[in-house]
């Protein structure tokens, strides 16, 4: 038998089940060493199943290519299994767990013959931080592996601190056979489990990322009085040196990671003005000594969609890509061994291999050199403007919660809430209009709570329930005040009306001038909105009048975004809380004032 790196009784026995279950052929427990690492990396050079890249330009990093039905996450395919259906709710896909575990079983059995189970320890968040928590993943992929390598921090020392402990949340991962039509990607709340089937795409077998950190995690949040939010987490370091913490949640395609690493304009990195970078995806959020609330990124890299990321869109990003990364789905250019993806540079390859393994050429080809969704897992540690306060044990104190989406011509540019409530309002009523990229029509709104659609753990009306309840226990003068942003207001022409990216600082700048109660603002039916003279506009080529018309609103529009509310909330029944019922009520009688 192989070594083992625990004593842990629950941990062995969960083994004992996997391995008379899977029928592996070796087993091999992952301690995090550089030398096992590496020997994993050069194995999977040898099998093909990664691409070593040129150790000059792109040091220490690989290229790896799913099969072409395994590309994304499958929402359809994602379930959330509980006892009692009401309780994964009705924006999450349920089936019974007994059943579940049924079919899961007959499809993992003996998939591992003939092939290598590997055991991962890892923690999400600093390793012995009480805001982290403990996985074991099991995988026959060595690819997981060092993803997860990456995305988590994983070894031995994750063992050292689970001790004899029960509280760790046990993932599954079984290739199988890569078929779409028995692809499951399932979490099992109530026992702290997630097993995905058939798939070896990022997002559904990284079971760190998406599975635990936010649909297990916002359910143990709930039963434990944390959050698990799908956020990001950036810094905001003022002239005086003070920095001032927010936590941010977008929809896909919101610019989220370009919000995460932002570089200040130029008048602003004159004055000294810094971004810094806690996270750039995910929060966990929870309530220090002092009475505020205080944040951790649970991940340890990015795992970023590449195309698009260039020197101009995200240079943080792009920058953190350079070593000891993993590249999947993008294209190969053989006349110097690196990789390359639409909206890099202006100079496809000519001499390269597709997403798909096809030769391509980027001058003639119609086809697209990399899949739209193609990703790079970078360590945290390579992003130019990380903070300092990455590895911090007890996290961040959080100033404000930000949200936001895409709106062509509702939303105002930024707006705050009146209270905790009206904040948790705001967050529950977040859209975004769909883009080209998206299939189906364009411009529909798509509600997406908090950008926790696809995400939470248990019933959303719930979720809402616990966000409120969290509000309670903070002194209103210690808790994060609440805002809204939307970088994407059109004008008739369908030309942007804020330039967005590095700019949106001047937004952020504001948003902290209200917690600190240095600027005023303009009480609305929607909520308070900035004055177009205390938003910073030197070096912009805009005028105050300008700005203001991105700072309205429009009573009939909003009167017609309600009526989608109200679609949204009659979902939920009785699980909808009163406060928003309420909420939502004050907004609808404020705007026929």
């Amino acid at each position: 038998m192989e070594s083992k790196l625990t004593k842990n009784p629950s941990l062995l026995a969960w083994l004992d089940e996997k391995v008379e279950l899977l029928k592996p052929s070796e087993i091999v427990w992952i301690d995090g060493s550089k030398e096992q690492i590496d020997a994993l990396k050069a194995e999977a050079v040898e099998t093909g199943e990664m691409i070593k890249l040129n150790e000059e330009l792109l040091p220490d990093c690989y290229l790896h290519r799913t099969a072409e039905n395994d590309v994304a996450r499958v929402e359809a395919r994602t379930l959330i299994c509980t006892t009692k259906e009401e309780d994964a709710g009705p924006t999450n896909h349920w089936m019974d767990p007994t059943e579940c575990h049924k079919m899961l079983d007959e499809i993992a059995a003996g998939s591992y013959q003939g092939r290598t189970m590997y055991i991962i320890p890892y923690s999400m968040g600093p390793v012995g931080s009480p805001l982290a928590k403990i996985g074991i993943e099991v995988t026959d992929s060595i690819y997981v592996v060092l993803n997860m390598n990456i995305m988590t921090r994983v070894g031995k020392k994750v063992l050292d601190v689970l001790g004899d402990s029960d509280d760790w949340v046990r993932g599954l991962h079984c290739k199988c056979n890569v078929d779409p039509e028995n692809r499951w990607i399932v979490q099992f709340p109530e026992e702290n489990s997630i097993v995905s089937v058939n798939s070896a795409y990022g997002g559904n077998v990284l079971l760190g990322k998406k599975c635990f950190a936010l649909r297990i995690a916002s359910y143990l949040g709930k039963n434990e009085g944390w959050q698990a939010e799908h956020m990001l987490i950036l810094g905001l370091q003022k002239p005086d040196g003070e920095i001032k913490y927010i936590c941010a949640a977008f929809p896909s395609a919101c610019g989220k990671t370009n919000l995460a690493m932002l570089i200040p304009p130029e008048g602003y990195q004159k004055k000294g003005y810094k971004v810094w970078c806690v996270g750039d995806d995910i929060s966990w959020i929870r309530k220090g000594k002092d009475g505020r609330l205080y944040a951790i990124n649970p991940e340890n890299g990015f795992f970023g969609v590449a195309p698009g990321t260039n020197m101009k869109s995200n240079p943080n990003a792009l920058k953190s890509t350079m070593q000891g990364t993993i590249f999947t789905n993008v294209c190969h250019n053989l006349d110097n061994n690196t990789v390359w993806w639409e909206g890099l540079d202006k100079n496809p390859p000519t001499n390269a291999i597709d997403w798909k393994g096809n030769p391509w050429n980027g001058a003639e080809s119609e086809e697209k050199g990399a899949h739209p969704n193609s990703r790079f897992t970078a360590p945290a540690v390579n992003c130019p403007c990380i903070s300092d306060q990455f590895e911090n044990p007890d996290g961040v104190p959080i100033s404000a919660f930000v949200f936001g989406g895409r709106r062509e011509k509702l939303t105002p540019l930024v707006y705050q809430s009146k209270d905790w409530n009206h904040g948790v309002f705001v967050g529950s009523i977040m859209g975004s209009e769909t883009t080209a990229a998206a299939t189906g029509a364009v411009g529909v709104v798509r509600r997406d709570p908090m950008a926790m659609l696809p995400f939470c753990g248990y019933n959303m009306g719930d979720y809402w329930k616990h966000w409120i309840e969290i509000g309670k226990t903070l002194d209103p003068d210690k808790a994060p005040k609440i805002f809204n942003v939307n970088w994407f207001r059109k004008d008739d022409e369908g030309n942007f009306l804020w330039p967005g990216f590095g700019d949106n600082l001047r937004v952020l700048d504001w948003i902290i001038d209200r917690c600190d109660g240095k600027v005023d603002a303009q009480e609305t039916a929607i909520g308070y909105l900035p004055y177009a003279k205390d938003i910073n506009l030197e070096g912009l080529d805009m005028t105050e009048e300008e700005l203001d018309k991105i700072l309205d609103v429009d009573k009939a529009a909003w009167e017609e975004e309600l009526a989608g509310v109200e679609e949204l909330y009659a979902k939920f029944g009785d699980k909808l809380p009163q406060e928003l019922a309420d909420e939502l009520a004050e907004v609808k009688a404020a705007l026929k004032d």
